[in-house]
């Protein structure tokens, strides 16, 4: 009983919560919140006797949503500023959508005042498409107006978002479909991608070739086209220099290191014998027995073999156009090699079982120096992925 009692205390709780949460919400202007809040409870049970004060908000949050945007939507009419096309379209909108949310709740009842709440609907079907056809014209004349005068790349990418909305709003309007792949074309950066080997090593060819695979980077640009080839024709705003400075490869080595061991490990067993040389039995009859212990000893030798291969560079970004670097970048990598096996003089019982294992291991080929510099390119191509998400040219 005390369980129940509590958590019907705990739901009062929040049931008071949320109400004066949204009180707050419509006293300080913010409408949409309050109808939210409201909609969602009411939605839940809209005969609950705690939701009658959600009712009452919604009431009086739709009226008072309602009368603000009609208010501002007669005012950007009266600007005459087209610019206000899509604030008016947006504000129908969300007119009709609140309507529609409410709708499916219908009737809700105010018990205390006996009456059914008052939402007074409209259509504003007509309203919405005489504001979409005014907000399409106002974007698309605006996008073609920036398309055929436009001096800069982003002017080109605005008159793309303008056009992809229009699309949106308003599907196959005129010949809006080629002027959005124009606007794309028109807006892309173009960076043609060079390679440079200023070491005297052998940089191998299938390295070079996964470096420049732009495609398997996962770029984050939507505005940047890479080529490792150039397109005949084609004029490019930006050059990427990839630059390979200097690759420093070691020795190959073999590091021994020797470990004397010794145990004492059971080596048979005797039987017990008392002071006449017989043997001792037990309450059973049976022979008792001691084990037998011997020292044994192992010198156990470790070899680690060991090379690494460094390779450094630099990325350089140049303005084509102004024949000037914009940014450059640091690009490392190492990769190491490291091989452990080992051998065994003595009796090998002495060893640990982690000293056991190594002991099948044997001795491998070294890499060769054009293998090092490839697998170091793992991380370089880390490096360069990270060094392409980075980089913006505006």
């Amino acid at each position: 009983m005390k369980k129940i009692l509590l958590l019907s205390f705990i739901g009062l709780l929040l049931s008071c919560s949320g109400v004066k949460k949204t009180q707050e919400a419509l006293n300080s202007g913010n409408y949409m919140a309050a109808i939210n809040k409201a909609v969602m409870n009411i939605a839940e049970n809209k005969t609950k006797k705690s939701n009658q004060t959600y009712i009452i908000l919604l009431e009086e949050g739709y009226r008072k949503n309602t009368e603000r945007e009609l208010q501002n939507i007669k005012f950007l009419k009266k600007d005459g500023n087209a610019a206000n096309y899509e604030e008016i379209y947006d504000a129908y909108g969300r007119l009709k959508s609140i309507q529609e949310r409410i709708r499916p709740l219908l009737p809700l009842y105010i018990q205390d005042e006996n009456r059914k709440a008052q939402f007074n609907f409209k259509n504003y079907d007509d309203d919405l498409i005489a504001a979409k056809s005014n907000l399409s014209e106002f974007l698309y004349n605006k996008a073609t107006t920036l398309l055929k005068d436009a001096n800069y790349k982003l002017d080109y990418r605005n008159a793309y978002n303008d056009l992809k909305y229009l699309e949106e709003i308003n599907p196959n309007y005129k010949d809006v479909t080629s002027k959005i792949d124009e606007a794309y074309l028109k807006g892309l950066d173009y960076v043609i991608v060079e390679m440079t080997n200023n070491t005297d090593k052998i940089i191998p060819k299938r390295l070079e070739d996964e470096l420049l695979n732009l495609n398997t980077y996962g770029l984050n640009s939507n505005w940047t086209q890479y080529h490792t080839n150039r397109i005949q024709n084609q004029l490019y705003d930006y050059q990427m220099e990839v630059s390979f400075q200097d690759i420093n490869i070691s020795p190959e080595q073999i590091n021994e290191k020797q470990i004397s061991k010794e145990k004492q490990i059971k080596d048979g067993y005797t039987f017990v014998e008392d002071r006449n040389g017989n043997v001792v039995s037990d309450s059973l009859g049976n022979s008792i027995k001691i084990d037998k212990f011997k020292t044994v000893k192992c010198d156990f030798y470790q070899f680690t073999q060991f090379k690494s291969a460094q390779v450094t560079g630099v990325v350089n970004f140049i303005d084509l156009k102004k024949q000037q670097k914009i940014n450059q970048y640091p690009l490392t990598s190492q990769f190491v090699f490291e091989h452990i096996y080992a051998n065994y003089d003595g009796d090998k019982r002495a060893l640990d079982n982690d000293l056991v294992s190594l002991l099948q291991l044997a001795k491998v080929p070294f890499p060769s120096n054009e293998q090092m510099v490839y697998d170091a390119g793992e991380d370089l191509k880390n490096n360069l992925k990270r060094i392409l998400n980075n980089q913006s040219f505006n």
